[in-house]
Parts: C-alpha cells; sequence; structure tokens
C-alpha cells in the first residue's frame, strides 16, 4: 500500500503535541523526512522542542533553505544558531541568503536554488547544464538566461531546450521574462505568478541580478495563507497559522482577546449615544424595539462592501486613488439597497405602528444603507493608502461605527418626524 504522506501530514496535526511527536518517532526516517516536509511551520517547531536535537538536525539538512527560514522564524534563536551550524557551509550560505531579506518580501520566500544558463551558450551544453544540477535546483521546467554576470536577460523551458538544435546558441530561441523583485511584497509577486499562468518567477536584485526563483507552488501558498489572514482579521481575530486542533487553547485565546477588547471598547460609543437620546427613548418606547433590525442591516451593509473592496485592492482592481470612483459606485449601490430595504420597512412598520414611525424607519434604513456601503468601500482604500492591513480596517470597525452613526441618524430622523 503506497505511503500517502500528506494525507498522514493532516491526521498527525489533529493529535496534541506529544502525541504527535511520539507517532513521528515512529516512522521510518524516509517517511518521517517527508511528513516533516508536509507539516507547516509551527508544528514543524512543536518537533523539534519535543524530539531530540539530533533526530530533527538531519530533517533540517535536507529541507530547501526558503522551507529552513520559515521553521527558523518559529524557533527560539539558541536553537536556531544550533540547527544553522549544522548544516554544510553550502547550506548555510543558501540559508543565509533567504534570511537576508526582509519578512513578508519575495526574496524571504523564494528558493536561491535556480537553474542559470548564460545566453551565449548552445542549446546542447545549456541542457547538459540543467540535467547537472537535476537535484539541487528548485526546478528546471523554467530555466533562467542570463548575460554572463547573472543579469537577467529571460527565460527558456526544459521543451525549448529539448527541442532545439543542440548546436543553436540559447540567444536564439530565450523569451523575455516576468521576474520579481526580491525587495517587494510577496503577495504581489506570488498573486503575478497565479494570474500570469507562470510555473516559475526568476527573482532579481535592485541591478536585475538573478538571485533565486519562486514557483507557482509556494506562490499558491503564499496567496492562501494571505487569503486566511484576511478573513480572519474580517472577524476580528487573528490567523493561528496552524490546524485549529493543534493550536493550543492559549493561543487560541491571545489570537481573539485583543480584538475583543478593540471592539468592547468601540461598542461603548453606542452605549453613548442610547444615552444621549435616553429622553427620546423615554417619549416612545417603540423606537427601541427597531435598535437591532436598524444597527444590524447598517453593519451587514458596510461588511459587505468592505469584503467587496479588500478583494478589489487584492486583486489589483482597484488602487488608493480610485477613492472617489469607488464612493460613487457603493453610495448608488447603498441608494438602491436603501431604497428596497426602506420601502419594505416604510410598508410593513407603517401598517403595524402608524405611517408616521413607518417614515422614520423607512428613512432611517435608506440614509444607513448609502452611509454604511459608502464607509464600508472607502474604508479599506484608506487602509492601503497609510500602509495598513485594509482586513484590519474592515468588518470590525465597520461595524463599531456604523452603529454608533446609524443610531444618531435613527434619533435625529425621529425627533424630526415624530417632534419628540
Amino acid at each position: 500500500m503506497t505511503f500517502d504522506a500528506q494525507a498522514f501530514t493532516e491526521e498527525l496535526e489533529r493529535l496534541p503535541a506529544r502525541e504527535r511527536a511520539i507517532q513521528f518517532r515512529l516512522l521510518p526516517k524516509a517517511r518521517a523526512l517527508d511528513v516533516f516536509e508536509h507539516l507547516d511551520a509551527p508544528n514543524q517547531a512543536d518537533l523539534v522542542h519535543l524530539l531530540q536535537a539530533d533526530e530533527t538536525a538531519s530533517y533540517f539538512e535536507e529541507m530547501d533553505p526558503d522551507d529552513r527560514v520559515d521553521l527558523l522564524d518559529e524557533l527560539p534563536a539558541k536553537v536556531a544558531t544550533r540547527l544553522l551550524s549544522g548544516l554544510t557551509p553550502d547550506e548555510r550560505a543558501l540559508t543565509a541568503t533567504v534570511l537576508g531579506y526582509p519578512k513578508g518580501s519575495t526574496g524571504r520566500e523564494m528558493s536561491p536554488e535556480v537553474a542559470v544558463v548564460p545566453q551565449d551558450m548552445n542549446a546542447g551544453d545549456a541542457l547538459a547544464r540543467v540535467l547537472d544540477r537535476l537535484h539541487d535546483s528548485e526546478t528546471i521546467y523554467t530555466v533562467a538566461v542570463s548575460d554572463g554576470t547573472r543579469r537577467l536577460v529571460g527565460v527558456v523551458s526544459l521543451r525549448d531546450l529539448l527541442a532545439a538544435d543542440p548546436a543553436t546558441p540559447v540567444a536564439d530561441f530565450v523569451r523575455p521574462a516576468d521576474r520579481a523583485l526580491a525587495t517587494e511584497r510577496a503577495e504581489d509577486a506570488a498573486r503575478r505568478c497565479a494570474e500570469r499562468r507562470r510555473i516559475a518567477l526568476p527573482v532579481v536584485d535592485n541591478e536585475d541580478r538573478i538571485v533565486g526563483i519562486l514557483t507557482v507552488d509556494d506562490a499558491l501558498r503564499i496567496l492562501e495563507e494571505a487569503e486566511s489572514e484576511d478573513q480572519a482579521r474580517q472577524g476580528g481575530t487573528e490567523p493561528l497559522r496552524r490546524s485549529y486542533l493543534s493550536t493550543p487553547i492559549l493561543h487560541i485565546v491571545r489570537s481573539r482577546v485583543v480584538w475583543l477588547l478593540v471592539l468592547a471598547v468601540g461598542a461603548s460609543l453606542t452605549v453613548q449615544v442610547l444615552e444621549v437620546f435616553e429622553h427620546t427613548l423615554s417619549q416612545l418606547v417603540v423606537l427601541s424595539v427597531f435598535i437591532p433590525l436598524l444597527i444590524g442591516t447598517g453593519g451587514n451593509t458596510g461588511n459587505q462592501a468592505a469584503t467587496t473592496v479588500t478583494r478589489a485592492l487584492a486583486l489589483g482592481e482597484v488602487r488608493p486613488s480610485d477613492v472617489l470612483k469607488v464612493v460613487g459606485r457603493e453610495l448608488a449601490t447603498g441608494a438602491v439597497l436603501g431604497l428596497s430595504l426602506g420601502g419594505l420597512g416604510f410598508l410593513i412598520t407603517g401598517l403595524l405602528y402608524g405611517w408616521a414611525l413607518g417614515s422614520v424607519i423607512g428613512l432611517t434604513l435608506f440614509t444607513m444603507c448609502c452611509l454604511a456601503a459608502s464607509v464600508g468601500g472607502t474604508m479599506p482604500l484608506l487602509a492601503k493608502a497609510v500602509k495598513a492591513d485594509p482586513a484590519v480596517f474592515s468588518n470590525p470597525f465597520i461595524s463599531t461605527f456604523v452603529d454608533a452613526a446609524g443610531l444618531i441618524v435613527y434619533f435625529l430622523i425621529a425627533k424630526a418626524i415624530l417632534g419628540l
């Protein structure tokens, strides 16, 4: 029966940390290495802590440099230094290259093990060089072509090299290359790789010298992690960065408690608004019945707008400079939604409680939909403009703001129409 490392890893991550280490230790070394590579970095770090150093050092040696760096980021400095010191000089140098770039950059996610051939080499010699590096390169399906000083000229595929006449210079069939700058945001490079359907992107430094390669599997992993992070923050929590069942309870608490405290402070604005309009409520208690409906509708409308614009930002469909266009579109969308919901609210409330109160509810719903959609569409763009995470400025903060602003609008409209 064939051993499925991915399936075994998924089951392993469901176990408590100590039981996970015991199960891992029972694996034959070849299978253990395969499973170790499939684990995410936090779970790899757990095993390093729970197993003997000499047991994990051999797995560390076999990892790709970029995967080693992910693991090192999860380990205490002393443990990381001990593992690094056990590497061969060549592997230590490759790992140091990736470690030299800031977190979140393409250089931190690339593999420095890249197949490079000079443009003046013929196809036969280039193919021989690529095959000679078969086990040392991250991928050989996309081969970077340099001018002889490691400056990127373009790329050729393995298919190109196999199909070409051995005597043909590589320069005759080299193709222009999409590239990634080592210092640019990894998510931007990953999205470009995925959108343009590239097997890999050569990574270059500021002088256009080849320093590594970003493969499509790494690009998809980066995008998946970014999507998970955005979803978590839109829900008012921090990403766990590991499977749910393998995450310690205190880690889950830490990922949620800060946001709950922030939102609790924000919600105090709603309490302050209710105190200000306490006299208005006491004159017509039925107004309080509609508060959950109104703030719920406003919050949901704002969250929908924020989610749509945040995704459009991530895909490069809008930029912060498009803020006026976005406000216009969201204001129009909110107006149509407000007319629909407000009209329905006016009709139902008017039949049950009188047309004066129905007018209050209808106008409030219309106003709140316009306000919430505009604010929800604008805040992610403002966050991007000040280099903050748009997801952080999305659902939780929008709900808090719209709740307070919506109540002010509600009571002002009620006072004007009902004469309270």
